[in-house]
């Protein structure tokens, strides 16, 4: 199947996509501050830069696209144009993900990695997983579930 846009607006619709401030990181942004506060957006200084950094507990939140980070789940497909240059670029994606997590445990970090998947379940599948995150954090800081 070939591509519905040109290549000029299919260029464009690419260099259009956020970096940061995306709309799955701003819903776990929204969770994290109504669970806790103090804590920092993209720090440069973490090695892999999460998207939000607890520095007192060093607790690390990567948020990551399905697509971008190759995400086995329903949400993703190998695209079907350039398939070589996408299947590179998502599998060195995947490598540099495993790396950046495998060295930040190793300095102490504990991870969490929410994906974009996690964030369009069903309500009820969403406030498990919004469950789950927030007790992770509390628990991590010394809060109670009350």
């Amino acid at each position: 199947m070939t591509d519905v846009y040109s290549p000029e607006t299919r260029a464009n619709v690419m260099r259009a996509v956020k970096a940061r401030d995306t709309k799955p990181e701003l819903q776990v942004r929204r969770l994290v501050r109504a669970v806790r506060s103090g804590y920092r957006l993209d720090a440069r200084d973490v090695t892999g830069r999460p998207d939000i950094v607890f520095r007192r507990t060093r607790h690390a939140i990567f948020v990551h696209g399905c697509f971008w980070h190759g995400h086995d789940c329903r949400g993703f497909k190998w695209p079907k144009t350039r398939e070589q240059f996408w299947r590179s670029k998502i599998e060195a994606n995947q490598m540099r993900d495993a790396e950046v997590q495998k060295r930040i445990s190793v300095l102490g970090w504990n991870i969490e990695v929410v994906w974009e998947c996690q964030l369009r379940v069903p309500s009820q599948h969403m406030d498990a997983a919004v469950d789950r995150l927030a007790e992770k954090i509390r628990s991590r800081h010394g809060l109670s579930s009350a």
